[in-house]
């Protein structure tokens, strides 16, 4: 990868783009997703790794749509969906020299939509070389969204249109702290010394929607999250909402997050010093790094 070139220190996008951006998102959610919840047939559900990696006519549809508007709006970006990835995964080697690119997940939690269960979402990231510098997670059940960028606090704009400011959780000690981490997507080796690591803490789980996770790790209701599938579809928005929100998201070993990094861990805490704190208790997960 080549050196980065200097943040821009001005927000990367005026208010109205990013009211663009929300436009289309919910009329995407009307038009592809919400038709479809609850109402798949079985020839509208296809799996891509296995039986718990779903991907359904929502997910495609809704992906085009967005693409195809955010292609129009902004013609000189990168835009990468994920569904296109899984077509063609070399479509995010692209990512770490684009000046702008938009990272879209249409349907995050695919696999609780597929099993009727109201918790999914739609992300949207922005970023320039990498960086994440604006994003949003959109439910589509609640019509609602979080979101933030580089320069400004993270915001809750609710169904009816007003704007909250939202915040991370208060610090902690160890044996209070309440996250979620993808174990079972962890090596064997490495889901073997996490269950190790549980006790120590008040609660750890997984809602299968990082979408989900992120906006309750944003919002103050968890402490963390904690991933080792680095796909930048389900992080790169959920970082930069969660860093503006108060908090801290960082590689395990200490090293920046980038949306063109696919391997490692990615720790997200409600502040520096959680951060630290839960880095310390995970650091033997680096241990064969």
């Amino acid at each position: 990868m080549t050196d980065q070139l200097p943040m821009p220190v001005t927000a990367p996008l005026t208010q109205a783009q990013k009211t663009q951006i929300i436009n289309l998102i919910r009329r995407a959610a009307k038009a592809e997703i919400m038709p479809r919840f609850r109402r798949l047939d079985a020839g509208e559900i296809d799996t891509k790794r296995d039986e718990t990696d779903l991907v359904t006519q929502a997910d495609t549809a809704a992906e085009a749509m967005i693409t195809r508007g955010l292609q129009m709006a902004f013609p000189h970006a990168l835009v990468i969906g994920e569904e296109a990835v899984s077509a063609n995964p070399k479509l995010l080697d692209g990512v770490a020299e684009a000046e702008l690119s938009f990272i879209i997940d249409p349907v995050d939690g695919t696999w609780n939509f597929a099993k009727n269960m109201p918790l999914f979402g739609t992300m949207v990231s922005v970023c320039r070389f990498g960086v994440p510098v604006f994003g949003l997670i959109y439910d589509p059940v609640g019509n609602d969204l979080i979101m933030a960028d580089n320069t400004s606090p993270a915001q809750w704009l609710t169904q009816t249109g007003r704007i909250r400011p939202i915040h991370t959780a208060n610090t902690k000690p160890l044996n209070q702290l309440a996250g979620y981490a993808h174990i079972r997507l962890m090596t064997p080796a490495d889901q073997a010394l996490m269950w190790t690591k549980v006790g120590a803490l008040a609660f750890i789980g997984s809602l299968r929607c990082s979408a989900h996770e992120y906006r309750l790790a944003a919002t103050g209701a968890v402490d963390f999250v904690l991933s080792s599938t680095l796909n930048s579809w389900d992080h790169a928005a959920g970082v930069l909402i969660c860093q503006q929100a108060g908090g801290k998201a960082a590689m395990l070993d200490g090293s920046d997050y980038n949306a063109s990094i696919k391997e490692g861990y990615l720790l997200t805490a409600s502040s520096p010093d959680v951060w630290d704190t839960l880095a310390a208790h995970f650091a033997d997960l680096m241990s064969d790094a």
